[in-house]
């Protein structure tokens, strides 16, 4: 998603009131997150006059306009997005509540939890890419490289209609006939070319899915996660989903409220958690990835990372790549905002979510012995939390090589966390599949 362009200098200053680290400071912006009531206290003081001026003013013009009209156009039952952890899984478990299915075997909505786990849960890639003037630093957590939504979809067991045509005008047909029929739509996008992005933040490839939730006079109201509906012409929702012509205006939606068998959602989580655990431990081979790349995958993907911060001598080593101030407050920088983000990774590195949905599952019949993973996971979740933390984008350049040590001795002891998890998991899921086939 596009940020604030000065999202830098808000974090700084916000780390100056509350004492936060950079990464906390910068992740509780993204998130609306308030400070500490001291730190409120003294910053609404400083600007109080001002603020005073700004209330009158705005009272003024309530009293003389007539309240405008909201945009509440949009589908019924269809949720607010609330406690979103991965993106994904929460715009999904919205769709599905819209939709009417559940949970049967707790009458309750698929939770984000248990969406998220069906999807591929967790997992890890970090590499380095020397691009233009700036080296790019990516780090996923959630599953990779499987596709993530696909998974989600084909596992959680609701009739889902997917529609994909090379034609814009059928595109847009195939989106009205489900709105006609009272379902919310998800359809992909190129997000530079959304209205309300800045689009020089994001890279022209990088795509998102969002629902059309209803029309409001000659606009679309669409939901992407931010908390509110944004609206979008028609016109404008066609050229960023035609930007994006290799998924050829993919669209899904959910057009009954048949709910899936408990059978079926037990049996897909173990089918997630073996694919998960295959992945994290190296055992199963990862589809349409180079030999040569693999190595940035998975645990072991944790443990080069780990290589390449305390390499000071070869080109591919961090002190290396990043060999100024400037590059090195930019790679800092990209690395603590996947710790902020929802889509590719988040809060605790996605392994309280991923906790969560083994609570969740072991709550379905059969399924009980992965209550034992639970708190390994959330032992996991806080690790990854005092990772993002040491994160330091400010770190002088002359401590860069002390700093990279600090970030390899806490992923390092990460892998080796991640390792045992992992592993007594794939046993777990090894014999409750056993049991399931026979």
């Amino acid at each position: 998603m596009g940020q604030p362009a000065n999202l830098k200098k808000q974090t700084r200053q916000r780390m100056e009131r509350t004492g936060e680290s950079y990464t906390t400071a910068r992740k509780n912006i993204l998130a609306g997150k308030p400070e500490s009531p001291r730190a409120a206290r003294a910053a609404a003081a400083r600007d109080y006059a001002k603020e005073a001026r700004e209330k009158a003013k705005a009272q003024a013009k309530k009293d003389k306009e007539a309240p405008a009209a909201s945009p509440a156009d949009e589908l019924p039952e269809y949720p607010a997005p609330e406690d979103v952890i991965q993106y994904d899984a929460a715009l999904w478990h919205r769709v599905l509540v819209q939709a009417g299915v559940t949970n049967k075997h707790t009458g309750q909505p698929l939770s984000q939890a248990l969406l998220a786990g069906l999807a591929g849960g967790i997992g890890f890639m970090a590499f380095t890419h020397e691009g233009g003037e700036e080296t790019a630093v990516t780090l996923v957590t959630r599953n990779n490289p499987e596709p993530y939504t696909q998974n989600l979809l084909a596992r959680c067991g609701a009739t889902v209609t997917e529609r994909t045509t090379g034609s814009a005008e059928r595109a847009a047909e195939y989106m009205d006939a489900a709105l006609d029929a009272g379902r919310a739509v998800v359809v992909r996008v190129a997000i530079s070319a959304l209205p309300w992005i800045d689009g020089t933040t994001v890279d022209e490839a990088e795509t998102l899915d969002l629902a059309v939730v209803g029309e409001h006079k000659k606009d679309l109201l669409v939901d992407d996660g931010s908390g509110a509906l944004n609206l979008i012409s028609p016109k404008e929702l066609a050229v960023a989903r035609a930007m994006r012509k290799k998924e050829k205006h993919w669209q899904a939606w959910i057009p009954s409220s048949r709910s899936p068998k408990t059978e079926t959602l037990a049996a897909n989580a173990v089918e997630a958690i073996e694919e998960t655990t295959a992945r994290l431990l190296g055992t199963s081979e990862l589809s349409g990835v180079p030999v040569h790349f693999a190595k940035n995958f998975g645990i072991t993907g944790m443990r080069t990372l780990a290589t390449r911060l305390r390499d000071s001598e070869s080109k591919t080593g961090w002190s290396q790549i990043f060999a100024s101030q400037q590059a090195l407050a930019n790679g800092l920088d990209q690395l603590a905002g996947f710790f902020s983000d929802t889509r590719f990774s988040g809060e605790g590195a996605l392994r309280g979510l991923y906790s969560d949905f083994l609570a969740e599952a072991a709550e379905l019949p059969g399924l009980s012995a992965l209550a034992a993973h639970v708190d390994a996971y959330q032992q996991l979740s806080a690790q990854w939390d005092e990772f993002a933390d040491l994160i330091d984008p400010e770190i002088e350049f002359s401590q860069r090589a002390e700093h990279f040590a600090l970030l390899a001795d806490a992923i390092e002891r990460i892998a080796e966390a991640e390792e045992q998890a992992a592993t007594a998991l794939a046993a777990t899921a090894k014999q409750l599949a056993a049991k399931t086939a026979k």
